[in-house]
């Protein structure tokens, strides 16, 4: 049952609801409300369904004042506690106990098929949090029951420590972005300026531009001079034409003017 510290909550409010006196049950065929006198209910008034802990209680109250005609504890559903009738979906089978534990069992029913589904819903939902709450009691205990993990010292155990002694590591250097690593900088100077730049220099003069060619040309000259072309290639053809003589008439005069040229 429920303990004294828990609260009581509200889980439907029905605000008709008629109750009937039933026969008792001849065989184990169930119940039906074709047996019962439908068009005139014995009580009529105000169904109320609570939670109190993991017990749900089916109150039958008056409408006006409030006042508790009957109540049903559920604690388990569907159960002995609340059964449905075979005949009809609008109408159940309640065992109602008062403060004496004296027990009856009564019909209910409403007139609407929507209150009787919310009654219906309510219960369910109710005790499908119950079966979950037992469900998590269980594996909790389960886990406390297995074996611990003892992390103590044992008598007799102890455990040095070395500070301060560790070898120091050399610090990695940062690499970049791009996967490849920064040159050091050189060991014992400062990194050099960059040059100047040549925007603002000015173009040789023309004089200057003429000096050079004429030096180029004075360096081929005197390349020219050096080499003898003429003894490496017109050497074969000089000894052949020395070999005949020339004529006698022209030979003088022609000598002369190679040597005033």
């Amino acid at each position: 049952m429920a303990s004294e510290g828990e609260y009581e909550s509200i889980l439907c409010v029905k605000p008709d609801v008629n109750v009937y006196r039933i026969p008792p049950r001849a065989s184990n065929r169930g119940y039906r409300a074709a047996d019962w006198k439908l068009d005139a209910p014995d009580w009529t008034g105000r169904l109320r369904v609570t939670a109190k802990g993991k017990v749900a209680y089916i109150k039958l109250e008056d409408k006006i004042s409030g006042e508790l005609f009957a109540q049903a504890p559920i604690t388990e559903y569907p159960g002995i506690a609340m059964e449905t009738v075979s005949d009809s979906s609008r109408y159940f089978v309640l065992r109602i106990q008062d403060d004496n534990g004296r027990s009856a069992f009564i019909g209910v029913g409403f007139g609407d098929r929507g209150d009787s589904f919310d009654f219906n819903v309510a219960l369910q939902d109710h005790f499908k949090w119950v079966k979950q709450e037992n469900e998590l009691s269980k594996s909790s205990q389960t886990a406390d029951s297995g074996p611990k993990l003892d992390l103590g010292f044992k008598e007799g155990q102890t455990i040095t420590l070395n500070i301060g002694q560790g070898k120091k590591r050399d610090k990695p250097r940062p690499q970049s972005s791009g996967g490849f690593g920064l040159l050091p900088p050189p060991p014992g100077g400062k990194i050099a300026p960059p040059p100047p730049s040549n925007h603002n220099t000015e173009q040789p003069s023309g004089g200057a531009q003429t000096g050079c060619l004429l030096e180029l040309d004075s360096s081929n000259s005197n390349t020219v001079v050096q080499s003898n072309p003429s003894s490496d290639l017109w050497g074969d053809f000089s000894s052949s034409a020395s070999s005949v003589p020339p004529p006698a008439s022209h030979q003088e005069p022609s000598s002369g003017n190679w040597v005033q040229f």
